[in-house]
């Protein structure tokens, strides 16, 4: 895992963006101008990776849903991103009879059979178009990478693959097996991506030894086949830098129960639980002001906000795990450096009018002329760093609004209960007397911090909130997925992990048992937990690997869920 499988991903979506051929680098030259057509799946696929802007840059200049209505584009080619369905073939074969494009590059998330290949091919017949197809690719990219060591396998249909599913009591075996091979195909996608073949390790009698078993089972049958084999010659190129084979953990979500009904303090985590946040992008309703309406007027519509939260985000990546304090009173740090800068531009303008002026001014204006180059020309650096404070001033302001909404709604439902809530006016009494005994007086001309954002923003509300949320912050230890991890990758003797299953796909013969085991310590390890997963165990793995000089730990999981979710889900089964 030299490169990390988001580097990956991007790079398989820019080649197949490129009519599947490599980006050239360094050329001038413009780029051949065409459409992309992708169903939910392909979008939800390159979203996260791919920004507009770059999709323009490599000539896309439509991107368009598969079954919208799209008007005929005669004179250019399309590429498409589709997976392999019925109804997305049946879409594709219409669109070869009506003519809609100049050239057809057909590129599906996971393998097509054979006779859904032969629908087309007699549609392209039909419709005297066999020349305008030109390529067909299976491009095996049927998971989502969300961060450099973090994917989920999809977001539309998830329901078809989420806990419940797995657990339902009434379930048929033919469910179980169509589920499993599901999770499977995504699988193997991930691995070929990567181009590595993993050692496979998983507890015995569940839904995770189900994947382990289907999956060494087909990575076996790919590697059997030399000739065509997805992990042999130009296809390993990627994995050649990797010297070391991956360890693969599976995990089952019924292993940890309890951390998925958590609510935590890191900033990721707490804007998965709190806020509308899917696939790097959380939504916000805003409100119109605090001014109320007058009398009579129909109430201003909300508007919803959508912030992308991406690598290319530094405040993002350096704060995502940081408990939310912290990444409150970084935002004002920030915001304050900002102003200096702003400051320094006014400034030197400010000088720069002083032409004509005495010799004192004209001297000021020569020292001062580089600066105030240097100033203008990060001046869209500027611009973009004010956007990101914007962004993240919002976001954090919304997360605390919601905290404050949750407590209020829960003293409600405590006094409709009949309970008597005169213990916590107490305690918020104490809490604000141990506060001022605590707090040294301030004499004279002290100087007094201007109050930051967290601060700022908490005083509107209650302090007393804010004292209880920080015991939210989950205290350093390893989380059970962790420790099951950290047991195989260091091949410890550990009662929880010494009978996991170890398959190893390359050994094409041979039992279980005699297949000879890897003794050293593994450096690279995927750990992907079936029937969902959270951002505070992600959270938990990477503050894990950093602890591990030289280790790389990839998270993945069927599905996210936040407490509320898994909750529903939880009830669902609970229902007779």
């Amino acid at each position: 895992m030299a490169a990390s499988v988001r580097e990956k991903q991007a790079v398989a979506l820019k080649r197949m963006l490129n009519f599947n051929a490599p980006p050239l680098k360094n050329t001038t030259a413009e780029p051949v101008w065409k459409v992309l057509i992708y169903d939910r799946f392909g979008q939800d696929i390159i979203s996260p990776l791919l920004s507009v802007k770059e999709l323009r840059d490599m000539g896309i200049t439509l991107h368009l849903l598969l079954h919208s209505d799209r008007d005929p584009i005669p004179d250019v080619p399309a590429i498409y991103f589709v997976m392999p369905t019925e109804e997305n073939i049946d879409r594709i074969c219409q669109d070869l009879r009506n003519q809609m494009y100049e050239s057809y590059y057909l590129n599906f998330i996971s393998a097509i059979s054979r006779s859904k290949l032969e629908d087309i091919a007699s549609a392209a017949l039909a419709a005297n178009a066999v020349s305008q197809v030109t390529k067909v690719f299976d491009q095996y990219l049927n998971f989502i990478t969300l961060e450099d060591d973090m994917f989920i396998l999809c977001h539309q249909n998830k329901e078809l693959i989420s806990y419940h599913a797995i657990n339902r009591a009434d379930i048929q075996d033919t469910d179980m097996e169509a589920i499993m091979d599901t999770i499977v195909d995504s699988l193997f996608c991930f691995f070929v991506t990567l181009g590595a073949v993993p050692i496979i390790r998983c507890p015995r009698g569940n839904a995770a030894e189900m994947v382990a078993v289907k999956l060494d089972k087909k990575l076996r049958e790919n590697l059997r086949d030399a000739r065509n084999s997805l992990f042999t010659g130009d296809n390993m190129v990627a994995g050649q830098f990797s010297f070391q084979r991956p360890l693969f953990v599976l995990a089952d979500r019924n292993v940890d129960m309890a951390t998925p009904l958590h609510h935590t303090w890191t900033y990721q985590a707490l804007i998965h639980d709190v806020l509308d946040f899917h696939l790097n992008r959380v939504m916000m309703e805003e409100g119109a002001g605090a001014e109320p309406s007058p009398a009579g007027a129909r109430p201003k519509k909300k508007s919803r906000k959508t912030y992308d939260l991406t690598g290319a985000d530094k405040f993002w990546q350096k704060h995502k795990g940081s408990p939310f304090p912290e990444v409150a009173e970084s935002v004002q740090e920030e915001l304050d450096t900002y102003r200096a800068q702003e400051d320094e531009v006014k400034r030197l303008k400010s000088i720069m009018g002083l032409e004509g002026e005495d010799e004192g001014a004209i001297s000021m204006l020569s020292d001062n002329t580089a600066k105030l180059t240097s100033a203008v020309s990060s001046l869209p650096e500027l611009l973009e760093k004010k956007r990101l404070i914007d962004l993240h001033t919002n976001v954090a302001t919304a997360v605390l609004d919601h905290i404050k909404s949750d407590l209020d709604q829960y003293k409600k439902v405590l006094l409709d209960a009949g309970c008597d809530l005169s213990p916590l006016n107490y305690i918020k009494q104490w809490k604000a007397f141990a506060k001022m005994a605590t707090t040294p007086a301030n004499y004279g001309n002290s100087g007094v911090k201007p109050m930051g954002l967290f601060s700022r923003v908490m005083n509107t509300g209650s302090q007393f909130v804010m004292e209880g949320v920080k015991n939210l912050v989950l205290k350093q230890h390893n989380l059970p997925v962790t420790r099951i991890l950290d047991n195989l990758m260091e091949m410890k003797s550990h009662p929880e992990t010494d009978d996991y299953r170890y398959f190893d796909p390359k050994m094409l013969r041979g039992s279980e048992s005699s297949i000879p085991r890897n003794k050293n310590p593994f450096q690279e390890a995927i750990v992907f937990v079936v029937g969902g997963g959270n951002y505070i165990e992600y959270q938990n793995l990477v503050d894990y690997a950093k602890s591990k000089q030289g280790k790389k730990v990839v998270y993945g999981c069927s599905e996210l869920f936040n407490a509320a979710q898994f909750i529903k889900q939880l009830s669902q089964l609970g229902q007779k």
